[in-house]
């Protein structure tokens, strides 16, 4: 587990899993570009998941890089951020996406799925955050929907819902 200048991160700090040995892939058939993308002079091949080594060597992936927020200089794990979430009652399911900011950078968004029979608002579940987890990870902005676009595993499609923040301009 790596962090951004490719160093061994520390236990329990989050960082890109790499890998590499003799099972390892050498690279995509003719797509030079993909595979120096992939896998860097050493011989590691990045995988795109962002993980946590624990001090006995037991590693817990726990998001995709591509899926990480950068805001205002400070990685954001969307889902860090949704476990802490789901703890509030009134919510049901919940994805967070990054959307452009010009100050920030990007900034967090929750589509969040209300609990049946609740009528969470946008400013409590903002405070509520605000108490449980640092403030630069709590969202910025809160879009209720009725449901999360899935696939059929049931794996939620984030990249529809960075579409419809693109599309609709729901961001403040």
């Amino acid at each position: 587990v790596v962090d951004e200048n490719g160093s061994e991160t520390q236990a329990g700090e989050p960082g890109e899993v790499v890998i590499r040995g003799y099972n390892i892939m050498r690279g995509y058939l003719d797509d030079p570009e993909q595979t120096a993308e992939t896998i860097d002079q050493d011989g590691w091949l990045h995988t795109g998941d962002i993980g946590i080594m624990d001090s006995n060597g037991y590693l817990d992936i726990t998001d995709r890089k591509k899926d990480m927020i950068i805001t205002g200089g400070f990685n954001v794990y969307p889902a860090e951020v949704e476990n802490s979430l789901m703890n509030h009652p009134e919510i049901a399911q919940i994805a967070i996406v990054g959307a452009p900011d010009e100050r920030l950078g990007e900034i967090a968004v929750a589509f969040i799925v209300p609990a049946k029979q609740t009528d969470p608002t946008e400013a409590d579940l903002i405070n509520w955050a605000r108490e449980h987890i640092a403030n630069f990870k709590v969202p910025r902005q809160v879009i209720f929907v009725e449901n999360l676009p899935t696939n059929a595993s049931g794996k939620v499609l984030k990249f529809e819902l960075r579409e419809s923040i693109n599309n609709s301009k729901q961001v403040d």
